[in-house]
């Protein structure tokens, strides 16, 4: 059981990489301190003042369980108007 994690902009080259998945069965406050520690401080920043999508939808329950299967979008703040 499995969550796809999908980086965009500043929150990919942070990450190296564009998608990765991870085991199921976690917060999304645990899953971004879990990615913060295995991607390492560039990230953690960028983690820091991302907005979350869960399967297309804002994520308001931080500390709610994230189902198997779903996508997480880590969409960092944009620049411009």
């Amino acid at each position: 059981m499995q969550l796809t994690i999908r980086y965009f902009a500043g929150a990919r080259a942070a990450a190296g990489r564009s998608e990765e998945t991870v085991p199921a069965g976690r917060s999304l406050d645990e899953l971004v301190d879990e990615l913060a520690a295995r991607h390492g401080e560039r990230l953690a920043v960028v983690l820091k003042a991302a907005s979350f999508l869960v399967d297309g939808l804002a994520c308001h329950d931080r500390r709610a369980p994230l189902p198997a299967g779903v996508t997480v979008d880590v969409l960092p703040p944009f620049a411009g108007g």
